[in-house]
Parts: C-alpha cells; sequence; structure tokens
C-alpha cells in the first residue's frame, strides 16, 4: 500500500480543517463518561431518545439516509451465474447439522438459515470467483464459526464498557446509503483484548441490522486523530491480522468504502505492514486523505470529520437509543422472512422491507397458475356450438 499522500491543494477548506485538528490535539480531553446511569437510561423510551438534544446537538443515531442517497442498481447474473447460486442453494438445504470442534454442533437453527439470503450466498460466490464447492466450504466454516464465537450471544450490556468513550459509532449514511461506522482509535479506553475484537463484530452486526433495502455493504470512516491521554496502545499486528482474518474471510462483500484521514507515520507503517494480509478487492475500497464530504452527505456527516451534523457522543443517551433501534429492526425483518415461509436463500431487499416479493409468495403464485381451471373460449354467434342448449 502507498503512504498516504497528503490532503490537496485543491482542497484547501479540508486543509485547514486538518491544520486545526493538529492544533486541538493539544488540549485537555473530557474523562469518559461512567456508567452509573446506564440502566435507567435504557429504561427510555425508543421515541424519547431519539428526540434527544441538548442545545441543538445531536445526541442519538440516525435511522433513514437523505432521500438523495441511493444504492447502486443490482448486477443482473448471467445465466451461467444462476445456475451456480441454484446449485449452491441445493448444497446449503442439504445441510442437516453444523460442525464444531468446541462442543456447537447441532441441528441448524431459524436463525441460520434467516442468515443464508440469496445475498449472503452470492456474496460468497463472488468472494470465491464462483467456484460453488469453495463458496460452500466458506459459508459452512462461517456458521461453524458464528456459534463458536458466540455472535448470537454478543449483547449491548456485554459490549457497552468497550464503547463509554465513542470509540465506534454509527452515525447517518454515505451518498449510497451505505451505514456509516466512524472508527475513532484516539478514543480508545481499553487495553488490547479478545473483547475489543468482540467489540467490533457487534458493531458491524448492528450496521447490517440497519442497512436499507438494496444495500448490502458499508462505509467505514477512520479518523487518526492522536489520542490526548495515550493511556492505551492501539491494536498490534496480531490483533490487526485477526481482525483482518475475520472481515475478509466471514463478512465477505460488506465493505463498501473505507475513508481513511490524518495518518500518523506510525499509523502509515502498521498499514504497510498488514498490507500483505490485506485481500487486492478490499486495497481498491481503501480512500486516503480525501475530502469525506464527496462521499457522505455533509448534514450527516458528523463535524468531527469535516461535516455539518453536529453530535456529540453520549454514552447514556446514545447506547440505549442505538440497541432499541437495532433490536427493532431486527424483529421486524425476522417478522417478515417468518411471514414469506422462513425460506432459505430469501431475499433481503424483503426481508429488508423493500419491493421484491418473499419466496413463499412468488411460490404461491406459480401454484395458483397451475391449479387454476382452464378456462373455455366463448362460443361464436352463429356457430352450431352457440346454438346448443342444456335441457
Amino acid at each position: 500500500m502507498a503512504t498516504a499522500a497528503p490532503v490537496s491543494g485543491e482542497a484547501p477548506e479540508l486543509e485547514k480543517r486538518l491544520e486545526e485538528v493538529k492544533l486541538e490535539s493539544n488540549t485537555t480531553e473530557a474523562p469518559p463518561p461512567t456508567q452509573n446511569t446506564r440502566e435507567a437510561s435504557r429504561e427510555k423510551s425508543f421515541a424519547a431518545t431519539l428526540r434527544e438534544k441538548q442545545d441543538g446537538v445531536l445526541k442519538t443515531p440516525i435511522v433513514d439516509p437523505v432521500e438523495t442517497a441511493i444504492p447502486s442498481a443490482l448486477t443482473e447474473l448471467t445465466p451461467e451465474q444462476q445456475e451456480k447460486y441454484e446449485a449452491l442453494l441445493v448444497t446449503v438445504k442439504s445441510w442437516k447439522d453444523i460442525p464444531s470442534t468446541k462442543g456447537k454442533e447441532g441441528p441448524v437453527t431459524e436463525d441460520e438459515i434467516m442468515w443464508l439470503t440469496k445475498e449472503c450466498l452470492l456474496r460468497y460466490l463472488r468472494a470465491t470467483k464462483w467456484v460453488t464447492a469453495e463458496a460452500a466450504k466458506r459459508l459452512l466454516g462461517t456458521l461453524t464459526w458464528r456459534r463458536e464465537y458466540g455472535v448470537g450471544e454478543l449483547t449491548g450490556d456485554y459490549i457497552s464498557p468497550e464503547n463509554e468513550t465513542g470509540k465506534q459509532i454509527i452515525l447517518g449514511f454515505d451518498i449510497q446509503a451505505r451505514p456509516c461506522l466512524y472508527l475513532n482509535p484516539g478514543r480508545q479506553n481499553t487495553e488490547p483484548s479478545p473483547k475489543q475484537v468482540q467489540h467490533l463484530v457487534f458493531m458491524i452486526e448492528r450496521v447490517i441490522n440497519l442497512m436499507v433495502p438494496g444495500q448490502e455493504t458499508m462505509a467505514l470512516l477512520i479518523h487518526h486523530k492522536s489520542s490526548k491521554t495515550k493511556s492505551h496502545a492501539g491494536p498490534g499486528l496480531s490483533q490487526g491480522k485477526e481482525v483482518l482474518s475475520i472481515l475478509q474471510t466471514h463478512y465477505p462483500e460488506r465493505l463498501g468504502r473505507a475513508l481513511i484521514i490524518n495518518i500518523p507515520w506510525v499509523v502509515t507503517v502498521f498499514y504497510k505492514l498488514i498490507t500483505p494480509f490485506i485481500d487486492p478487492l478490499t486495497r481498491q475500497k481503501l480512500v486516503f486523505n480525501e475530502d469525506m464530504r464527496k462521499h457522505v452527505p455533509p448534514q450527516q456527516l458528523w463535524n468531527e470529520f469535516y461535516g455539518d451534523l453536529d453530535f456529540e457522543y453520549d454514552h447514556e443517551a446514545y447506547w440505549p437509543a442505538l440497541m432499541k433501534l437495532c433490536e427493532e429492526k431486527h424483529k421486524e425483518q425476522h417478522e417478515r422472512w417468518v411471514k414469506g415461509g422462513k425460506h432459505y436463500g430469501e431475499s433481503e431487499n424483503y426481508i429488508k422491507g423493500g419491493n421484491t416479493p418473499s419466496i413463499g409468495s412468488m411460490v404461491a403464485e406459480v401454484t395458483e397458475e397451475k391449479t387454476a381451471p382452464a378456462t373455455l373460449p366463448e362460443p361464436v354467434a352463429g356457430t352450431p356450438e352457440a346454438s346448443t342448449t342444456v335441457a
């Protein structure tokens, strides 16, 4: 990976803002919020938390993208790709049990069937260059990993201490309606540990909850603003490799764009060290030191990332609102999947409330057409058939 390029002289406003950020790095940062009122905050109603502002400052997630933000049009499958998809779907449907070497083996669950959407299978096919057997192997491997890692067992209460300073924030959508996940390394509040990796996995799952119909990728926004306390170390090479392995193996085709700014030399060295472990397609999605307003509508871009959105991270307001929003989204999506017939290969567009019909409704329509009684043509006047009467 090339060393990050300096900010272009054609973007004086961004350059000015970057200079301001450098000056800010010498100021004193307020202590992180405490957990004393977490349980009380969780009891607030969802409507109240979404409206909760102080002096016009937003403190809760954004529910919808701007009207002009539209996902890219989907590319139609070729006949060969459709055939490979259908072959993979047959294989997936044949799985009765999920293997495990850690005591997690057992029958396929409803949640796992719901996870095996049409788009999910296609993501793994694209990631394996349309080799059906390899896609099936990786899908089964991910199902095993999700069980053994406990993805569905990670809770907001368990992860909450990791995010008290707002080092990861889901806020707004980019110009293609991708949910934005902000990573703020300078707000690190814990030492490197497996829980830090669990934190990232948990937040990616929440980003997926918030994806709108027709969108299956996310935008990462990373601001390497210097830590003012320097009390916690950043991730080492080992943890960086672990995170990359999880993202590339178990969340293929989920990264739409990664926007990275204000990179110090030590982080540039880190990126160079992990570059050999980043697949070429992912490297193409990394954008360094560009004006983020080109990629995210200014009204939904956090002002700390040079947007117009006045947002302040208040853990006691933000965290319960995010958890409530994601829980409601997941519940709605599960109910639609159940209503559609609990099918393997269901459309994510349908599950998320889009205009694609469910598999169940399409099957019912085809069945109805096949079983409908044949309609005889009306006899023409003056023919023997028309003059025949029944006694």
